[in-house]
């Protein structure tokens, strides 16, 4: 990282591009398509003449609409240099949710791609102009028409020269589990104290590479990928689909990298389908040697304790014969470190990494806070926690243990909301963050649940779903979500759904015809791995939290669906109204069609 520091990102990215203009900044998969700083330098200068050509203005909104794809920077760095306010919208939002976005920011232009054109105009915001990206159609301006706009004397060293750290960068809305999306409103002040903060804790060089595979409407992504790109020179391989992350970081071999718990959950059920179903009889004993061997070292890991010399000698043999081979074929042997934020992950499956050797540290943050606000080096980082707050960040807790949290990163407010504003951040400065958690003698954090999520059962007892689900989970790869019941319930159930990709393996691997979340949910075989996972998890969980029965949804949850958001939460409320049918016969006195109890125990042999 420079010693020089910026106010604004306009500042932070003509610096980084002249830096070193012939080497790469932006690439695909194979080098399909690659951009070097300086021809990145070049389309935004062009870019940002159009834009003011066609009327954008300091103060104003532009947003994005599209697919994971190399324009998308220049276009967002180009309208930042204009000192507008730039952001992406989720293409999948349902028409009224996009309507309240675009509505609620002021949206003046929007950048998209050619099937979001009728999804604009019908959200009818009074767009005064849509620019179309790939095609030309009728109405919107093409990309050569934006730039053709652009006057010849356009001053674009003053433009940007004149955006201030106390502007508006960015709009970051939330997930809208309780009501429609809030636009919380970023500064450049808030970005560059987030990137300097994360880079200050975990080192980031000009030239580290990293994937860019989330919606850009995803803080996280927007933040590692471009935000961190234009103040630290970092390389971006655009990934056009999720589902195409696993290729893309063996074609990349990424020095850093993260992503959400459910990428982690998929690349950890993907290497033990992997070995599960080596046809090799060697090689597969070989990989089981070596990953039980990963197990017993992270199990010390997890404990924070010291790893015993002779398991850290087996672990340096294993890793030697098996694991450094798994790690280059995942992509991810070059990485000096690896981040999961947006939601807990089960320690389980950070324990699975930092035994094959990957080092992955847990980040907490939120959208009115600029996305990360705790985070450690790997080498600091302590399994099960989420670091410690960024320096210059101050931290307290309520008296029922929420943390409340002061310091650069607190959002200027939500757009057009100063009530709910005044609800957020008290007078003094401090957010209420609306998550439970805990506080250790070090300061580092950890994560016990949303505050309005807690389950108080029918004798008073309150639990954490999210703890509860994480456990479950964390060694059931066919899982691909769990929602617990037991608010005023006498004992806790779950509704279970498998996971599509997990799913599709599993009955490959068994022979099954059919492998669709209706089939495969009556499947005995199906049953019996779920029932055994969610007792090997009750095992882990004190009586009053285990789970005593449960169903499997004969559905697949996805991302942006009814019950999971887009940044990967759980819609608790719709779940429990949807599925309040499923819900009720987990609780009769007889136990119903389809319900399930887990596995029994093995009897002990006498003695």
């Amino acid at each position: 990282m420079s010693a020089s520091r910026f106010d604004t990102l306009p500042e932070a990215f003509q610096y980084t591009a002249a830096r070193a203009p012939e080497a790469v900044a932006l690439r695909t998969p194979g080098d399909g398509q690659m951009l070097t700083w300086g021809e990145y330098a070049r389309r935004v200068r062009v870019l940002a003449a159009g834009l003011a050509g066609i009327g954008v203005r300091p103060g104003d909104t532009v947003a994005l609409m599209m697919s994971n794809r190399l324009e998308f920077y220049p276009l967002e760095v180009a309208a930042q240099h204009l000192g507008a306010t730039s952001f992406s919208v989720y293409n999948t939002l349902p028409p009224a949710q996009s309507a309240h976005v675009l509505g609620n920011a002021g949206v003046r232009v929007v950048i998209c791609e050619p099937q979001y054109v009728d999804r604009l105009r019908d959200a009818e915001v009074g767009l005064e102009h849509i620019v179309c990206l790939d095609q030309v159609v009728e109405g919107t301006l093409s990309i050569d028409e934006l730039i053709a706009s652009g006057a010849a004397g356009f001053d674009f060293e003053a433009a940007w020269r004149a955006v201030r750290a106390e502007d508006v960068a960015t709009l970051i809305y939330t997930s809208g589990t309780t009501g429609n999306p809030k636009g919380v409103e970023t500064t450049h002040a808030n970005i560059l104290f987030q990137v300097y903060g994360i880079a200050e804790v975990l080192g980031i060089e000009f030239g580290d590479t990293i994937t860019s595979f989330m919606p850009s409407a995803h803080i996280a992504d927007r933040l590692t990928g471009l935000y961190v790109q234009e103040v630290l020179g970092t390389q971006v391989t655009c990934v056009s689909d999720p589902k195409l992350i696993a290729p893309a970081l063996a074609d990349l071999h990424p020095t850093i990298w993260g992503a959400v718990p459910r990428v982690w959950e998929k690349l950890k059920a993907a290497i033990e389908f992997k070995v599960a179903g080596e046809p090799d009889e060697q090689r597969r004993a070989a990989m089981e040697w070596a990953l039980s061997v990963a197990q017993r070292r992270s199990a010390f890991q997890l404990a924070g304790e010291p790893v015993p010399d002779d398991v850290a000698a087996e672990w340096a043999r294993a890793d030697e014969l098996v694991l450094r081979g798994l790690r280059a074929a995942l992509g991810l042997d070059r990485v000096r470190w690896a981040m999961s934020g947006a939601a807990p992950i089960p320690p389980g499956t950070l324990g699975f990494f930092a035994g094959l050797g990957i080092p992955v540290t847990e980040i907490w943050g939120m959208s009115e806070l600029s996305c990360i606000c705790s985070v450690s080096h790997p080498r600091d980082a302590r399994l099960g926690t989420v670091g410690r707050l960024l320096p210059g960040m101050q931290a307290r807790q309520s008296a029922d243990g929420e943390l409340q949290v002061r310091g650069p990163l607190v959002m200027k407010g939500y757009r057009g909301l100063e009530q709910q504003t005044a609800e957020a951040i008290d007078a003094e400065g401090w957010l209420s963050t609306g998550d439970i958690v805990s506080i250790d003698a070090d300061g580092y954090l950890a994560v016990v649940d949303r505050k309005k999520e807690l389950i108080i059962n029918a004798a008073g007892k309150n639990m954490s779903p999210a703890v509860i689900e994480n456990t479950i989970k964390a060694g059931a790869p066919l899982i691909g979500a769990i929602a617990t019941i037991g608010e005023g319930r006498p004992y806790n159930t779950a509704l279970i759904v498998l996971d599509a990709e997990a799913a599709e393996s599993y009955a490959r691997q068994h022979d099954l015809p059919d492998a669709s979340a209706a089939a495969l949910a009556t499947d005995p075989s199906v049953a019996h791995a779920i029932r055994t996972a969610v007792a090997a998890g009750n095992d882990r969980l004190s009586r009053v939290e285990q789970i005593k029965r449960f169903r499997i949804l004969p559905v697949f949850w996805e991302a942006g669906g009814e019950e999971i958001t887009l940044t990967m939460k759980l819609e608790r409320r719709v779940v429990t109204e949807k599925y309040a049918t499923d819900i009720e016969a987990l609780y009769t006195a007889t136990l119903s069609p389809n319900v399930h109890e887990p596995a029994a125990a093995p009897a002990l042999a006498p003695s």
